[in-house]
């Protein structure tokens, strides 16, 4: 190969990823995911949003089922500290047509603006050439016209950020630019962050809302030092909890839905001056899906099999038992794909007197 051909190519090289750059700059508020609220109201949805246009922008995510309001973080936190949702993900974004009109408008724009000669220029116009020409300019396959030729076949897919992830750099990782894919065709391989169920199930793993559970306590909120205070969980109070993600575009469907199953509770004092039962302070769950065992008459000299003793007065304050329940998480989605993800947990904070046992001298 030449000198001036392999300098020629770099310099493609070069200019498209400043095209990529700026086009980052044109489609960010398409791309970035925001919550919205859907026909029915009672289920957010999450998506790409459109521009003041009124074009249809990258496919929404709908949440349903036990799931935060608003498109909100849920209470769930993975036991995995490894392990986070996705930052981003590349998913259906418009179609042929939309895409060359959405495109076409803000290239124009930018070319258009002050101080858009140079590099800047060069980007856009290389920018424009990616998607005018199949044969492109660089190395990088390009397309006819948009491939308008299409419209109805596919869609572009674009980078969609999470809302959720606070770190910047993570949520504008995904930094391709939009490629085709033909309805009912998987994404190239090498655009491994494309939507999947198991993506849909890690988002709907982010959302899920876990309920507020309160350990039932015998003594209930008052205690004596020494004295067994029975903890349980009846059957009823907690069962599994499911939330579910879709999203839905013509010739393009997938849904998954993350389950979470109660299977221990873990007993905190709120002091090192305590004895849990049993030792480790998990409480697994029993075979009827209850935790502990009520506290009834005829009890009092038994050890509970969930439980605290303490073992110093809480003066005139009091202690704060954080009760935290683990839930197993699995999840299944279309086509049935399925699987685990690292276990949730969620925990509430009691307040708990601890009196010292009076004693009366004759």
């Amino acid at each position: 190969m030449s000198v001036s051909r392999s300098r020629h190519r770099a310099v493609g090289a070069s200019l498209l990823t400043l095209a990529l750059l700026t086009l980052s700059c044109l489609t960010h508020s398409a791309h970035a995911a925001e919550p919205v609220k859907n026909d029915g109201g009672s289920a957010p949805e999450q998506g790409g949003g459109s521009d003041d246009t009124g074009i249809y922008a990258a496919a929404r995510i709908t949440y349903s089922g036990s799931v935060a309001k608003n498109g909100s973080t849920g209470n769930v936190t993975s036991a995995d500290v490894n392990w986070t949702p996705p930052p981003c993900w590349y998913a259906p974004y418009l179609g042929a047509k939309d895409f060359k009109k959405k495109m076409s408008q803000d290239i124009e724009s930018q070319m258009g603006a002050p101080g858009m000669g140079g590099h800047a220029g060069a980007a856009l116009s290389e920018l424009k050439r990616h998607y005018e020409d199949e044969y492109g300019w660089t190395d990088t396959p390009g397309y006819k016209d948009y491939n308008v030729d299409k419209d109805g076949e596919g869609m572009f897919w674009a980078a969609v950020e999470n809302p959720n992830e606070p770190d910047l750099l993570k949520r504008s990782s995904c930094n391709d630019l939009p490629f085709w894919v033909d309805n009912g065709e998987a994404p190239p391989p090498q655009y491994e962050q494309a939507i999947t169920p198991e993506i849909l199930a890690a988002l709907a793993y982010q959302h899920m809302q876990l309920p507020d559970t309160e350990v039932s306590l015998a003594p209930e909120q008052t205690t004596k030092v020494n004295l067994p205070t029975w903890a349980w969980l009846d059957k009823a109070v907690f069962d599994e909890v499911q939330a579910t993600a879709s999203l839905n575009v013509p010739g393009f469907n997938l849904q998954a839905t993350t389950t979470a199953r109660p299977v221990s509770l873990t007993l905190e004092p709120g002091t090192d001056d305590a004895v849990t039962y049993p030792a480790s302070g998990e409480c697994l769950i029993n075979n009827d899906d209850s935790i502990g065992e009520p506290y009834a008459k005829g009890k009092a000299d038994r050890t509970p099999p969930c439980g605290i003793t303490y073992l110093r007065s809480s003066g005139n304050g009091t202690y704060s038992l954080q009760a935290t329940i683990t839930w197993d998480i699995s999840w299944t989605g279309t086509g049935g794909a399925g699987g685990d993800l690292p276990d949730g947990t969620f925990g509430n904070g009691q307040a708990v007197t601890v009196q010292e046992i009076q004693s009366v001298n004759r």
